[in-house]
């Protein structure tokens, strides 16, 4: 009981001495209304592991997708136009659980972030929220006009007021915990691909 008490009074303490609440600072001066650099955003994705690939179609995708990882290797999407063109069939998941032998999950995102690589994607476009931390190989798909070109264009995006899971992702897992030596893979897919379907086109 004592400890209860000690709990509630330091609670009181930390509630009667709080600081007077501020307006947010005001972050105009780094927003720059315009549309994000596509080689800005390949570049930075570059620098941190990842891949870029300008595409015209879903098939395209698929092209490199075959070219680039294992062609016998398990691929899921809940993308309609991906799903129609892969070949193995699997039996639908019933959890992230099923997800563990998946060799390229492909998933849509909202917007890219051109200063750093990053994608925006919320549980409205993903199936399974394991699925881009699970899978070997993560393979997102955004389109041209949706990159922005800073973080302060992105928290202002519309996606981001209304959603019950989100998550910046930006490139490959990665450590360097052990002997500041690089290690890609460590705890999550091995490598991150995005490709930008140009702005004739709408996914």
């Amino acid at each position: 009981m004592g400890i209860l008490n000690s709990r509630n009074n330091i609670l009181k303490n930390v509630a009667k001495n709080k600081p007077d609440a501020t307006l947010l600072p005001d972050i105009s001066l780094f927003e720059k209304n315009s549309k994000g650099s596509l080689s800005n955003f390949i570049a930075c994705l570059k620098n941190i592991g990842g891949a870029t690939y300008v595409v015209h179609d879903a098939a395209e995708i698929m092209k490199i997708i075959t070219d680039k990882f294992d062609p016998e290797g398990r691929v899921f999407t809940e993308v309609p136009e991906i799903k129609t063109l892969i070949t193995h069939k699997f039996a639908a998941p019933q959890s992230g659980h099923e997800l563990g032998d998946v060799e390229v999950g492909v998933i849509k995102a909202h917007f890219g972030v051109a200063e750093n690589g990053a994608v925006w994607v919320t549980d409205d476009l993903l199936a399974f929220r394991a699925l881009p931390f699970i899978c070997q190989h993560l393979a997102v798909i955004i389109n041209e006009k949706d990159i922005l070109p800073t973080m302060h264009e992105a928290y202002l995006h519309p996606s981001l007021s209304n959603y019950t899971y989100g998550s910046f992702i930006a490139g490959p897992s990665k450590t360097a915990d052990i002997e500041q030596s690089l290690v890609l893979g460590a705890h999550g897919p091995k490598s991150m691909t995005v490709f930008v379907m140009l702005d004739d086109k709408s996914y």
